[in-house]
């Protein structure tokens, strides 16, 4: 159980002694002004606010990285209480925890959250009273929760968590039987109910059974969820066939009411009941979320709030009153909050990006749609929390985790337009050297975001492998271009990398190369690249085919052969509807332009150091991808390529000892084929790198005594 002290002097001694220790460890006197990949590292963000019910605090989560010499494992998350009047910071619950989704309760006067339990360790639902109080265990499931929500009349609380394993899985586990039945034997999530104080006689009820629940959403007068509901318990199936169901909660009917196809967003029932707001795709093959729908459950009318010509992607929506949603779109490197009427028409953006310089995420906001809480990002604030009173010019930043940021010296961050080979303009983010003299040509670094159903906002771009500050003090350009495909700019712009994988949308980033060369910036000889899934698949691209235009690469869980690629990947649906448009059995047509779409049928003319890194367990993007990829490198001779996997990660590092390795071993393979120009027929950089950095490996849990 935990306390927090409601002396208010010990809240605020308390919560300064929490910005200090978020300073990162200090540096040598020569690296003192800039980013270093330490303090990356150390970085603390914000999420999850939520304004509490009559606009007076702000309930938040805060994200404090591992150092190197803790046990293995991914960021602790804190929970804070902000007082909106007052601006005083309250720690709840801090230290090595591990809070998600805090949630206040209708009345305010509690929170709930998900940590784990007591007993089992599972993630279970924890409640603690907003004016001080211990914190106590609501649920035990066996299984662990997923996710929750408060009933709208506050004595219960509906969540959500897979059901157990049958008897026969655990005889056999038992005695070593334990064999793995691919895509078979599985177990779905359902939805139970409960009530969280025993004077009220509510016992625990299983509302969910024979289907597969994704998620759900209480209607406002507690009677109704709104379920969305998948064939199977399956990663596939979860982002391709997602329907939206109402559920019954006395008689427990349900009924299926949303005709999307393709991927769902979030959703929600309108005030009344009569109406779902959802945000979904535009069709089958559009591979992002990227419209606003308000559905009539009465009619079966579905009303486009946006319009499906909208240059830009709406990613979430709620209501604001029966006739009335309110909307965040990402437009270009920006996002938009709107609102708009639930019959259609024209939007009313109340709170511009590009006019505050902020990247924000979709706030919680007070019934009269007063005040807004959110967190949000700049090109110097990493993600702190925000507070918007509407009519304000700009909103009210009410953290700052990171002060030491204001004492180094970043480089310049913009948004540049450039025009593609057939006249198309390409928009992107640059980040100009921290040291950046004007006439002067510099290195250049390409990050290749993935997808490549996203795109790069005009935000802090820095993490363990998009490093934008710490490449920027090293005395690199760092360009991070939003290719055609990349979502915020409109369904037509996203569609353009449909049946056309490593066309036109990697020609655009190999076109961005070109112009800044032209503008005197990058220096031809000296270019890196580096990203992540499908931006590992462009490195790989630029290592193979378009070898000529990068010295090296960095490949991060990438893509080399996509016709093994569509064998091995958990979402071969996806795949499928949103991408390669056709089966490769389809014709013959399809494999042979898999084939030659592929960086390891170019493997041979590869003359750039690839550096290929994955996690051993991604499911996503198949290991095999990467060996492919050094298998075909390696017996071609080439002489400046090393694989790198990480034992226990998915698609993408979670631990702090692979993001540790993976910043340092990406930025130092940067620095000795880009920067300092070492031949690729010579040495390759020294292997091991946690004892030359002065880092110390935490212990295994194993390990321990």
């Amino acid at each position: 159980m935990f306390r927090f002290e409601k002396s208010g002097n010990t809240i605020i001694i308390f919560a300064l002694l929490v910005l200090v220790s978020a300073a990162p460890p200090a540096l040598g006197s020569e690296e003192a002004h800039f980013v270093s990949p330490l303090d990356l590292l150390g970085i603390r963000t914000a999420g999850d606010a939520r304004i509490s019910p009559c606009g007076e605090s702000i309930v938040y989560t805060v994200s404090v990285p591992r150092e190197a010499s803790d046990e293995p494992g991914g960021a602790y998350r804190e929970l804070y209480l902000a007082s909106i009047k007052t601006g005083e910071i309250h720690p709840f619950i801090t230290g090595k925890v591990n809070i998600e989704s805090p949630r206040f309760s209708p009345d305010g006067s509690k929170i709930a959250f998900l940590r784990p339990g007591q007993k089992s360790g599972k993630k279970q639902i924890w409640m603690i009273p907003v004016d001080g109080g211990e914190a106590v265990q609501i649920t035990d499931c066996g299984t662990g929760v997923s996710g929750f929500r408060w009933h709208p009349g506050g004595e219960r609380i509906a969540y959500r968590a897979i059901d157990p394993a049958c008897e026969e899985t655990v005889k056999y586990d038992k005695k070593g039987y334990d064999f793995i039945y691919y895509e078979e034997d599985l177990r779905n999530f359902s939805i139970y109910i409960t009530g969280i104080y025993e004077e009220t006689g509510y016992e625990e009820k299983r509302l969910t059974e024979g289907v597969n629940v994704a998620g759900f959403e209480f209607s406002p007068d507690g009677k109704k969820i709104a379920a969305s509901i998948t064939p199977e318990n399956l990663i596939d199936h979860i982002y391709m066939f997602q329907k939206i169901n109402i559920l019954e909660i006395e008689t427990g009917q349900i009924e299926s009411v949303s005709r999307n196809e393709g991927k769902l967003g979030n959703y929600a029932l309108s005030p009344d009941g009569s109406k779902l707001a959802y945000t979904a795709s535009l069709d089958r093959k559009d591979h992002s979320v990227s419209q606003g729908y308000v559905l009539d459950l009465t009619t079966g009318r579905i009303v486009n709030i946006g319009g499906d010509d909208f240059h830009g992607h709406v990613k979430n929506i709620a209501w604001k009153d029966n006739k009335t949603v309110i909307s965040l779109a990402a437009e270009g490197a920006w996002n938009t909050i709107s609102t708009c009427s639930a019959s259609g028409g024209k939007r009313k953006i109340i709170l511009d990006g590009r006019e505050t310089g902020l990247v924000f995420d979709f706030p919680t906001f007070t019934p009269d749609l007063a005040g807004f809480a959110f967190t949000a990002s700049s090109p110097s604030i990493p993600r702190d929390l925000f507070y918007w009173k509407k009519g304000a010019k700009t909103p009210a930043r009410m953290t700052t985790l990171n002060p030491w940021i204001s004492e180094r010296r970043l480089g310049r961050q913009e948004v540049i337009r450039y025009s593609a080979r057939d006249g198309l303009e390409i928009e992107g983010i640059l980040v100009y050297p921290a040291t950046w003299t004007e006439g002067e040509k510099y290195p250049l670094i390409v990050g290749v975001h993935g997808g490549p159903e996203a795109h790069y906002s005009n935000s802090w771009i820095g993490s363990y492998f998009n490093p934008a500050q710490v490449l920027a003090g090293k005395g690199y350009l760092v360009f991070y271009p939003n290719y055609r495909a990349s979502t915020g700019y409109g369904v037509d712009f996203a569609a353009r990398g449909y049946m056309d994988a490593a066309g036109k949308e990697f020609d655009d980033i190999a076109d961005g190369i070109d112009f800044l060369v032209s503008e005197g910036l990058a220096d031809r000889e000296r270019v890196g690249m580096g990203g992540g899934s499908y931006g590992g698949y462009a490195s790989a691209w630029f290592a193979s085919y378009y070898t000529r235009y990068v010295r090296a690469v960095c490949m991060f869980v990438g893509i080399s052969d996509i016709i093994s690629k569509r064998g091995t990947t958990d979402i071969p649906w996806e795949e499928l509807y949103v991408h390669s448009g056709k089966k490769l059995d389809e014709d013959d047509d399809q494999w042979e332009f898999s084939l030659k779409r592929s960086p390891i049928y170019y493997a041979k003319q590869s003359r750039t150091a690839v550096l290929i890194l994955g996690g051993a367990s991604d499911t996503r993007v198949h290991p095999s991808q990467g060996i492919e990829f050094y298998r075909r490198l390696k017996m071609n001779g080439h002489p400046a390529v090393r694989m790198v996997q990480y034992p226990g990660e998915g698609h993408g590092n979670r631990k702090q000892p692979g993001r540790i390795d993976v910043l340092y071993r990406h930025l130092e393979w940067y620095d000795w084929y880009v920067r300092d120009l070492k031949p690729i027929d010579g040495p390759m950089p020294p292997l091991f790198l946690f004892d030359r950095y002065g880092l110390e490996p935490g212990v295994k849990e194993s390990e321990k005594d």
